[in-house]
């Protein structure tokens, strides 16, 4: 019995990075299992995790965009969030079971003021317990739904913008009197939006969880800007169809500092040689580019002469 064609894959449709719009219910692996089928290469990796009930902008990087990913991670982020008051879950969020509920309806909008003022700025952080972070080799949230009591310490995070856009009465399924709360957040890479809503609700002494989540920025990517994963799935039904993608120095250049290199320069760091820093001791990474407009390298100019986080543009290749 002869077996059946395997249907034809597409090919590698380059190296850079692309913006997506993460639906709802997928986790951030799931979108970049897909994508690699949809891009045509195993090399496939995100910047930044999603929950699966959130929706919003995920960083794909793909082939050598890859690479860029790492700078990507810590750029600060902008979300907008729904936030319950009058009622604790297990995880900090609308997944997880309810433990407590208290009529929030006697909470004041003064009040709220306050609780937001007091979670804006540089503050020390506690973690979901249900995060990613690891806690001997192991996730925190692998471990929580394991039954296991996890305490994370805090850690200092910095939340530059908390707005109440709107505060809305509801009912909660067992009858509660809850405050819905919609609201936009900047934060620095690593904060946790769950725990902002957790602690909210703990400072107004009726406990607090997340709804609603939507990450509309990542550093110099916006939401307005992202693909949705369902058309670009029906577009790669043609394999001859171009898959959109950000190249490396346009993906660079939209959330990283850019210095701009002559003929010379690119020759150099692309044999791995060392030039002089163009404004030595700025920390932050820099993306060098060709005077071809391509991506040459992610240099550090903390010194006086230059050292690359990572060559994308090797001298012969």
């Amino acid at each position: 019995m002869s077996r059946p064609a395997s249907r034809p894959r597409r090919p590698f449709a380059g190296d850079g990075l692309v913006v997506l719009d993460k639906p709802a219910g997928w986790t951030s692996h799931d979108v970049v299992a897909r994508c690699r089928g949809l891009y045509g290469t195993r090399k496939v990796g995100h910047a930044g995790t999603l929950d699966p009930m959130a929706t919003g902008v995920l960083v794909i990087g793909v082939g050598r965009g890859t690479k860029l990913l790492t700078f990507l991670v810590g750029c600060d982020k902008e979300y907008t969030a729904t936030i319950r008051l009058g009622q604790r879950t297990v995880t900090d969020d609308a997944e997880g079971e309810v433990t407590a509920s208290v009529d929030a309806a006697a909470v004041t909008d003064d009040a709220v003021a306050q609780g937001v003022a007091a979670l804006t700025g540089d503050i020390e952080q506690v973690p979901s317990s249900v995060s990613a972070i690891k806690v001997d080799g192991e996730r925190s949230y692998a471990r929580v739904r394991s039954g296991e009591q996890v305490d994370l310490p805090a850690r200092p995070v910095t939340v530059s913008e908390l707005v109440v856009l709107d505060r809305r009465a509801a009912t909660a399924d067992d009858g509660t009197a809850v405050a819905d709360l919609d609201v936009r957040a900047v934060v620095s890479s690593g904060t946790y939006i769950r725990a902002l809503a957790r602690d909210l609700g703990e400072a107004l002494g009726v406990g607090g969880h997340l709804t609603a989540l939507t990450r509309t920025r990542v550093g110099g990517y916006h939401l307005d800007d992202a693909e949705d994963l369902a058309e670009l799935t029906a577009r790669a039904e043609d394999l001859e169809a171009s898959m959109p993608l950000v190249p490396l120095a346009d993906a660079a250049a939209a959330s990283l500092a850019v210095r701009r290199l002559d003929e010379a320069q690119a020759r150099a760091l692309g044999y791995g040689q060392r030039i002089d820093s163009e404004q030595p001791g700025r920390t932050e990474p820099v993306a060098a580019i060709g005077p071809d407009g391509t991506l040459v390298a992610v240099l550090d100019e903390s010194g006086a002469r230059v050292r690359a986080h990572v060559v994308l543009a090797p001298a012969g290749s």
